[in-house]
């Protein structure tokens, strides 16, 4: 029996078996088994050629537009950013991966227009995989929709979770540290409600004999194995409903009505028309704020302060610690200290440390040796 059907019928087993505490922890074997049968097979579909999509990574944030075929991704992109991405109204007009520029509130915002993904993508099914591993490397996820096929919603989220992107999550708290002997040693928060038998099943079925491993928060079995294989990506997202000038507007609640069946607030969907060019403004806006982006103006010496060209910073990497080593140069290994004017600072000019967290549109001035 080939991997392919050893994973079709692991997930079969897995349907079929009813969830409850009794079966827990042999589903959570099974679940365990299929994870590793499919990396197998990626590895060995990756060891047998294939071209895949070389993007240089440029500016200071990556999107990726993700869709299916002929939803308008193409004449979106050329209209946000100076890419030339060929437009036509037939599927599969998009054959390579079109990188183009935003500029945005002084930041350049790498936008990539991927072939449309198809059913199957995350099994190869045209030119999937290759499409996938470019998502893999974004820093944000637009859904790109047509207004009459809020459906594929969907099945693309699942093609990107096959592919081990995981959407708008952290990665689970765990840690596991192998050791010589005393069998598997589980310290969980009270909130973990997996049972502890599960936990060191789904371990045996990955070799650990062995290890001290600690959980905290809350997860699932998918969370489990996800933390122990470590090779996610976990990434933010956002909808855009595209074809938004065709919507009549006793249609409309329909619209609305189709967004929430899967999971989308319509409150937060962003609707444009990419073909007239309305309602951009507003998909830059909440763009810029799913990357969490802040600019930060740099107190030049002798030549003030830069209004026009911002360092730009992610939330989560905006200490000046993380300014440093974005500026490059020598600065790092010659700082001193740093003054802060702006909304993180106490008062103007307050002298902080590396570890001060820079807020948007803060006037940072470094302090360094000669």
């Amino acid at each position: 029996m080939g991997l392919e059907e050893e994973i079709d019928d692991l997930r079969e087993e897995i349907t079929n078996t009813p969830y409850n505490k009794a079966t827990e922890s042999h589903i959570g074997r099974l679940k365990a088994k299929l994870s590793e049968k499919k990396e197998k097979l990626e590895n060995q579909s990756s060891s047998g050629g294939g071209h895949g999509y070389a993007v240089e990574k440029t500016g200071d944030v990556t999107v990726a537009l993700v869709g299916f075929p002929s939803v308008g991704k193409s004449t979106l992109i050329n209209a946000l950013t100076n890419a030339d991405s060929e437009v036509g109204e037939y599927e599969f007009t998009t054959l390579d991966v079109n990188p183009g520029m935003l500029h945005y509130n002084g930041a350049n915002i790498q936008i990539l227009d991927v072939p449309g993904l198809i059913e199957g993508a995350a099994s190869g099914r045209g030119g999937g995989k290759e499409v996938l591993s470019v998502v893999r490397t974004a820093d944000l996820v637009v859904f790109m929709l047509s207004v009459f096929e809020i459906e594929r919603y969907e099945r693309l989220r699942e093609e990107l979770y096959e592919n081990k992107i995981r959407l708008d999550t952290t990665p689970p708290s765990l840690s596991i540290s192998k050791k010589h002997k005393g069998g598997i040693q589980v310290t969980a928060t009270d909130d973990v409600s997996l049972d502890e038998n599960t936990i060191k099943e789904v371990l045996r079925e990955y070799g650990y004999v062995n290890a001290d491993v600690t959980i905290r928060g809350d997860l699932t079995i998918d969370e489990l194995i996800d933390g122990i294989m470590d090779n996610r990506e976990y990434l933010p997202s956002m909808v855009t409903v595209n074809k938004a000038d065709l919507i009549e507007k006793d249609y409309l609640p329909t619209v609305k009505e189709n967004l929430r069946e899967f999971g989308i607030d319509p409150d937060e969907a962003i609707f444009i028309s990419a073909e007239t060019e309305k309602g951009l403004e507003g998909l830059k806006e909440t763009m810029w704020e799913r990357l969490g982006l802040i600019r930060v103006y740099m107190d030049k010496p002798g030549r003030g302060v830069d209004y026009e060209e911002p360092l730009v910073l992610q939330e989560g990497e905006n200490t000046v610690d993380d300014a440093l080593h974005n500026l490059g140069g020598t600065l790092d290994e010659r700082f001193r200290f740093a003054r802060v004017t702006g909304p993180s600072a106490k008062h103007d000019e307050q002298q902080v440390g590396r570890d001060h967290e820079l807020m948007d549109e803060d006037v940072l001035r470094v302090i360094a040796r000669k």
